[in-house]
């Protein structure tokens, strides 16, 4: 799935609009789709910055729902019930910046060798221990592959070398990451 600049440009302001709804204590206003693709069901993730740190981050690792629909229920899920962080207050919506990760299908690896880290994200499960990290994340920490699986595994609650376990699997997937910037008041 590829988006076009003006399906970006909407989930965008559809992220934004529902979170300044929820903090007003209204239901986000509906949005009219023009273009097919975000009726598609997809996995994505909103990430929330505020001053280059984070601030929220919740999303769908898989295919639940619409993309609009997940956009516009995790946006406020990120800014309000991500349990890593104090609700958002109105303050700080003037200079927060949403991030959209549109996610692939997950791929089950045979070999660690098939990470590719910048381009990847990581989902690993053991048991019920479950752990995600979007591409994106070893990037911005500047990770190497192991570095990634460990801190994956950490993620999950697990040991950071439960990577190597032969009864750990490890899924691949690619995301498409698109972001605004905090608008000028």
């Amino acid at each position: 799935m590829n988006l076009n600049p003006a399906d970006k440009q909407l989930l965008l302001q559809v992220a934004r609009d529902s979170i300044a709804a929820q903090l007003k204590g209204k239901a986000a206003t509906p949005v009219k789709v023009a273009s097919p693709v975000l009726e598609e069901s997809r996995g994505a993730f909103v990430s929330l910055h505020r001053r280059g740190q984070l601030r929220g981050c919740i999303g769908y690792i898989e295919a639940v729902k619409p993309l609009l629909q997940t956009v516009l229920e995790m946006a406020p899920a990120a800014a309000f019930q991500d349990p890593r962080f104090r609700p958002l207050q109105a303050d700080e919506l003037a200079d927060l910046e949403i991030e959209i990760s549109v996610l692939t299908p997950m791929r089950l690896v045979k070999s660690t060798d098939e990470i590719e880290v910048g381009q990847h994200g990581l989902y690993i499960v053991k048991g019920l221990n479950r752990g995600l990290l979007l591409p994106q994340v070893a990037t911005q920490y500047h990770w190497d592959r192991q570095t990634f699986l460990e801190q994956t595994c950490n993620k999950a609650g697990l040991p950071s070398n439960a990577w190597k376990d032969s009864d750990t699997q490890i899924f691949v997937f690619r995301a498409e990451i698109f972001a605004d910037h905090p608008p000028i008041n």
